[in-house]
């Protein structure tokens, strides 16, 4: 992410088609509470950058054609906080000199289905994840059952890189923060091979995937325990289970954990229910109106 003083056409085209994207997306089509008076009614360039992880100075030099050759990764997340379609995706990519991911490569696109689920079913925690378990999208609901992961960077996002270099798999934990899922000693095992075994059959269905290779590889360096489930070498996938999450204000809730993939794109989403009429349903519904007051606050 180098900045040149001069600007070239493509440069000029990516910064206008961003903000002309920006323009179209209603705060409330992605959760936000349209505060205070706006020019347009369109997203803010700092509430572009929340949703795509990124600082607002670098988005503002990007719609200013002031920063050049932006990372896959950076593309893909703005992709993504824009609800830009498959042919925008690809020509935002080509316009920062980039050739769209490939077959062989994580896409981690979200599809307008995707989007409207997740939009949809604002009492219902949902998370998506791409196919190496890095959260690229997420509902108030989640966030405010499983923290607010908006401030979170880069394998900040991965849900296996976050529980195999924490106090779960014998790595360098000691900036990590505590999990709030509570699994026995059984569960826990059975969990940690799961997802290994996962994302094996992702390494096989993204053999062209730099990112993925690099995950596994600096997995395999500091978690002894990654390592040798590596090496086991099981096929596999994680899908429904029951899970029990101790919650800072509502206490410990026991949630059924579902987990859908989206034919097509290869996304994992995630949804935690709860049995009705029951304590545990009534905690769910408070931590709905917890994450309607953080949209509010």
């Amino acid at each position: 992410m180098r900045d040149t003083g001069v600007m070239s056409d493509s440069s000029r085209e990516l910064g206008t088609s961003l903000r002309h994207w920006r323009d179209r997306i209603r705060p409330a089509a992605v959760g936000l509470a349209a505060n205070g008076p706006r020019r347009s009614p369109g997203l803010r360039r700092e509430e572009l950058a929340l949703l795509a992880g990124l600082s607002e100075d670098y988005v503002t030099r990007l719609e200013q054609g002031r920063s050049t050759h932006p990372s896959g990764q950076v593309l893909a997340a703005l992709a993504r906080a824009l609800q830009l379609s498959s042919d925008e995706r690809s020509y935002l990519f080509r316009l920062a000199g980039q050739q769209p991911p490939a077959s062989g490569q994580i896409s981690g696109h979200l599809t307008p289905g995707v989007q409207r689920l997740l939009r949809r079913l604002d009492d219902v925690p949902v998370g998506v994840y791409d196919p190496a378990w890095t959260l690229v999208a997420w509902n108030q609901t989640w966030a405010a059952l499983m923290g607010d992961p908006s401030a979170q960077r880069g394998r900040e996002r991965n849900l296996l890189w976050r529980y195999f270099t924490g106090p779960h798999g014998t790595g360098p934990h000691g900036n990590e923060p505590r999990s709030r899922v509570l699994r026995t000693e059984q569960e826990d095992a059975g969990f940690a091979a799961e997802a290994v075994a996962d994302l094996r059959s992702a390494a096989a269905r993204y053999p062209n995937d730099d990112d993925l290779r690099g995950l596994i590889d600096d997995l395999n360096r500091v978690s002894g325990r990654f390592a040798e489930l590596w090496q086991a070498r099981a096929v596999g996938s994680h899908t429904a289970d029951r899970k029990r999450i101790d919650h800072p204000e509502v206490g410990l809730l026991t949630l059924d954990c579902d987990v859908f993939t989206v034919q097509g794109a290869d996304l994992k989403v995630i949804a935690f229910t709860a049995e009705p009429s029951t304590g545990d349903a009534d905690k769910l519904a408070l931590l709905r109106v917890i994450g309607l007051q953080a949209i509010s606050g």
